[in-house]
């Protein structure tokens, strides 16, 4: 791949970068577990959706960027074994060295691979995949196509969820979204985008999700105490959309 990877450093936050001003991760130094971009804690909303105290325990991660997500599952669900693709080595290595990525092959696998090959060709199934894969251009690529959503409800165990960060800038999530409807029967959501533009989708298999979002806050406190994350403000930005219609989010 033709582009720099540059690490920065401001007012205490390193942040990653493929030759651009766009942030490609992000860590605050002071607390390296901690999930410093508001779309990466709005991504960990799907730890929240299946009340069981099995999930997740297989988890699969496309794209590694500063490592943020891997570090947060890692430390606060020591149950859960991670599989992370990545395409380019580079990035690892800029994890492991700038952003505190653990070594751990009992728990953490890293792969070098192409996301959709890779899903596409190795058949083990998932309780939670999680997506954020961009190239420099900050486009998704394969990543952002039906096929792809579809081999990865393939690979979603019963009960299972996907979660897939989208870039809401454009109208061109609204595409996305649809495709990802298109390949969970409909069962797909979106959050409302975050100042930053991103847009948060989320899928699922197996039995329907439907939480009164009353539940859903008291769950939201009870990790925010277990892991400093808080979601709060998601929640609010849910209710003010009307995105849950009689206040139940339905997936």
């Amino acid at each position: 791949m033709s582009f720099s990877i540059d690490i920065r450093e401001e007012a205490g936050v390193r942040t990653l970068h493929f030759g651009s001003d766009w942030i490609q991760g992000a860590m605050r130094i002071a607390r390296p577990w901690r999930l410093e971009l508001d779309y990466t804690r709005e991504m960990m909303a799907s730890l929240l959706l299946r009340d069981n105290v099995r999930f997740p325990r297989k988890v699969l991660l496309i794209g590694l960027g500063a490592a943020s997500l891997t570090k947060f599952i890692y430390r606060y669900y020591p149950l859960a074994k991670l599989t992370v693709i990545e395409i380019e080595p580079r990035v690892v290595a800029a994890a492991r060295q700038f952003f505190k990525l653990p070594e751990d092959p009992l728990r953490l696998n890293i792969v070098i691979a192409d996301g959709s090959q890779y899903i596409a060709e190795h058949d083990k199934t998932y309780d939670l995949i999680l997506v954020d894969g961009f190239n420099a251009d900050a486009r998704p690529g394969k990543l952002d196509m039906l096929p792809f959503y579809q081999m990865c409800r393939a690979r979603l165990n019963t009960n299972g969820i996907l979660v897939v960060n989208l870039l809401g800038r454009s109208r061109r999530h609204q595409a996305s979204l649809e495709r990802i409807r298109a390949s969970f029967d409909e069962r797909a959501l979106a959050f409302p985008s975050c100042d930053s533009g991103n847009v948060i989708a989320l899928a699922a298999t197996g039995e329907k999700i439907e939480i009164a979002l009353k539940k859903f806050k008291k769950q939201a406190l009870e990790l925010k105490q277990k892991t400093g994350l808080n979601l709060l403000p998601t929640l609010v930005r849910l209710e003010q959309a009307k995105s849950c219609p009689g206040g139940i989010l339905r997936i």
